[in-house]
């Protein structure tokens, strides 16, 4: 079979599943959107019905079954569906990494001083970095030769001022690195590049999936996010408590019997819009839900109200706002929830238009609103294929060392 030409394998690894999209290695670089060659993912890793979705822009899309029993099989499995395509001259693989600590804060090219202190930062993103980390090492296993970069969702934040990174700990825990690092800054990031010229101002950007958080940013310069030193800060999330009194910690593990574990569990897996509803994390079953439930009703109020608060919040960090996006699969698609959200923030002058925001528009404010709305879909793969271009260009350093 003849290879196409090389391109540029983007891998964005979840607990349980595996994100991917190949990048045309000429296109990318240019910036535009259409260098996309193919994506898919692999869901249900480690556990029973495994998914694989491909859409390879030219045919419909695809989903089949398998079993994926963790994602170094997962891993494979991708090689195999873009070799069947024809797309097995990759020139890099680029990761996304949740978490780079205080010491990565720029694309890095993979090598075994990298992986060893990433495993040093597990404590930091228990849910995600273990995954990825197993991710990098099946690729190398696969082909030991293919440069691979990791691409740290922490980069973005690290220019914040230290007023806002610092936290109310004693000085000596911040030169441990314990301090406000923020996430889903490949996302932030893209946002800022689409919107150019007009990103100049006073923006928030309200990243909004199963994980959230919100980003303050005045002219293309973060100011302050809602998420800290793990993904498990800010507000609600589908299964995480965002922020807690701390006090509720020391109760749960001296009154309660908690452990570290337990505690884990908690703030990360059984709470957020699952906790609150009893029923659900995803949002869209909520919303489904809500006229009969008053439980998920309750969850639901309950985020748009927090966001609500974390836009006031970050309007005063930016003394007003000229600008409000929503993105991620919440922000692009839940029109109830940035309606709900938005609501009280006439103060602000912030005015939605219903229609618009019912049918998902650019734009969704009204004409008189003195801030403009926007929902834009994310891309945080042509952000990874850009950076692991820019790495490979920068530096000549072996995978392994």
């Amino acid at each position: 079979m003849t290879a196409k030409a090389g391109g540029i394998l983007c891998l964005n690894a979840g607990s349980s599943s595996l994100k991917f999209a190949v990048y045309e290695h000429k296109a990318a670089a240019a910036g535009g959107d259409e260098s996309r060659l193919v994506a898919g993912a692999v869901e249900r890793i480690g556990l029973k019905e495994g998914r694989f979705r491909l859409n390879d822009g030219d045919a419909a899309a695809t989903e089949t079954a398998g079993d994926y029993p963790d994602h170094a099989t997962a891993v494979h499995a991708v090689f195999d569906a873009l070799e069947r395509r024809g797309l097995s001259a990759l020139d890099a693989v680029g990761h996304r990494l949740v978490h780079g600590g205080a010491e990565h804060t720029a694309p890095e090219r993979v090598n075994a001083r990298l992986l060893e202190a990433l495993r040093g930062l597990v404590p930091l993103a228990p849910l995600h970095l273990p995954s990825e980390l197993s991710v990098m090492e099946a690729v190398t296993a696969r082909f030991p030769a293919l440069p691979q970069v990791a691409c740290f969702d922490t980069a973005f934040h690290h220019r914040m001022p230290e007023l806002a990174r610092r936290l109310p700990l004693p000085r000596t825990l911040w030169d441990a690195g314990i301090r406000r690092y923020g996430f889903h800054g490949l996302s932030y990031e893209y946002i800022v590049w689409r919107l150019g010229p007009a990103a100049r101002g006073r923006t928030i950007i309200a990243h909004l999936g199963n994980g959230a958080s919100m980003a303050a940013v005045r002219d293309g310069m973060p100011v302050d996010t809602t998420m800290g030193l793990t993904p498990a800060g800010g507000f609600m999330m589908g299964t995480r408590s965002g922020d807690l009194d701390p006090g509720i910690a020391i109760y749960l593990l001296r009154g309660k019997s908690y452990d570290a574990d337990r505690l884990e569990r908690l703030v990360n897996n059984e709470s957020g819009l699952l906790g609150v509803s009893g029923s659900s994390p995803d949002m869209k079953t909520l919303l489904e839900r809500r006229d009969r439930e008053p439980a998920a009703a309750q969850a639901v109020s309950m985020f748009c109200y927090q966001l609500r608060k974390s836009i006031g919040a970050f309007a005063a960090a930016l003394g007003g706002l000229d600008l409000l996006v929503f993105t991620g699969g919440i922000g692009e698609r839940a029109a109830p929830v940035r309606w709900e959200a938005c609501q009280g923030l006439e103060h602000l002058g912030l005015r939605l238009d219903p229609e618009r925001n019912t049918a998902h528009a650019d734009t969704v404010s009204r004409p008189d609103s003195r801030c403009m709305v926007r929902v834009i879909p994310t891309d945080e793969d042509l952000m990874i294929a850009r950076h692991t271009l820019v790495a490979l260009s920068s530096t000549s350093e072996p995978q392994t060392s």
